[in-house]
């Protein structure tokens, strides 16, 4: 087939390019390389058999033409990262997304598949138990909680303790601008594609580990922040208790997910998590990047979080693994290639800092008890 990647330049999006062409597909990517991910012109990585388009995916003439000449559409252009510019999120990854549903029903175009790259944020806090209430979906922890270093979240109803469940895909809870988002392109594609024919499938990974992850997101990726803490000779800060479980799932197992469901009919009209299968708390996972630089450093606690940061999230992956999916890389895995793939890359020195400093100037790093 002939597939068209947008954000095909990105983490997720370059590697599922190179299995695409490894496969024997056509690749037309588009991409606009935007900071702060794209830093530098044209990556690396980009292999020469890629059909490359620089530019906006909400550019409606660029995209039609495109369009036009593909099988196979794969959505993962998008604005990330954790920053209070809100309607930033929904211009870029709403918007983008019901450009691409227009244009294929004005133009009457017949696609084999649209993957759009979903999200975990979309599930926000995600589902927990009560032993008087039963199911519960808690909603953001309010600042005066996180202040106090109040981190778990008691039962909405009776004020119990909680017991935090594998969070299927009928879970939508979303608690910050960019998981609204993606709840939001994961609607008008599947919907979408339902109303008009169009064959859609929407992945919400979990978080994503391994090379290629930029080293410039101001918020994003634990793997970053920990191994550039380490390479560096410093401990990384752990934010809350350390004890925030989190659900790392390998860039190789999504491009896996990516793949199987371009192909098997039976995952058209569905939204699927792609997690990692198991529970890791962000003090555990510090700690593999502790061992893979062969640092006895742990991870510093300091009493210091993020507003609107998720305390327990882990997919319920069982709907992708009913189709013959699984996640069959581990963290230390991931950890591994990212390390390797940092060595010798210039520049990184203050990359952290600036991120910090960007991040505190904004409000979303906060300490306890201030």
């Amino acid at each position: 087939m002939r597939i068209l990647v947008t954000g095909g330049l990105g983490f997720i999006g370059s590697h599922t390019c190179d299995r695409l062409l490894s496969l024997g597909h056509e690749v037309i990517v588009l991409d606009a390389l935007t900071p702060p991910v794209h830093r530098d012109k044209e990556p690396m990585y980009l292999s020469p058999e890629v059909d490359f388009y620089y530019g906006d995916v909400r550019n409606r003439d660029l995209v039609t033409n495109l369009l036009r000449r593909v099988d196979a559409v794969y959505h993962f252009a998008a604005y990330q990262d954790y920053l209070p510019d809100f309607s930033r999120f929904s211009d870029v990854n709403v918007v983008s997304t019901a450009l691409l549903y227009e244009i294929i029903v004005a133009e009457q175009l017949d696609l084999a598949r649209i993957v759009v790259a979903s999200s975990q944020s979309a599930m926000g806090e995600g589902l927990y138990w009560c032993p008087l209430d039963g199911e519960q979906t808690p909603g953001m922890r309010p600042e005066s909680a996180l202040a106090a270093s109040q981190w778990d979240i008691p039962c909405p109803r009776c004020g119990g303790e909680l017991e935090m469940r594998t969070t299927p895909e009928r879970v939508s809870n979303p608690q910050n601008a960019y998981g609204m988002s993606k709840l939001a392109e994961e609607m008008v594609a599947v919907n979408l594609g339902r109303r008009y024919g169009i064959p859609t499938v929407a992945l919400r990974y979990s978080i994503v580990q391994g090379p290629r992850q930029s080293v410039y997101n101001a918020y994003s990726g634990a793997c970053r922040i920990f191994c550039l803490s380490y390479m560096l000779g410093r401990a990384p800060v752990l934010y809350e208790d350390g004890a925030a479980i989190r659900d790392y799932v390998n860039i190789d197992d999504v491009v896996d997910a990516n793949v199987l469901v371009l192909s098997d009919t039976r995952a058209v009209g569905q939204v699927f998590n792609v997690g990692g299968g198991q529970p890791v708390t962000t003090r555990e996972f510090a700690d593999i990047v502790m061992r893979q630089y062969g640092s006895t450093r742990p991870g510093l606690v300091t009493g210091e979080y993020r507003f609107g940061d998720t305390r327990h999230i882990q997919s319920d992956i069982s709907a992708l693994q009913s189709l013959g999916w699984e996640p069959r890389r581990t963290p230390e895995r991931s950890v591994a290639a990212y390390a390797a793939w940092l060595e010798g890359m210039d520049g990184l020195d203050g990359v952290l800092a600036e991120a910090d400093a960007r991040m505190r100037a904004l409000g979303v790093v906060r300490k306890a008890g201030t």
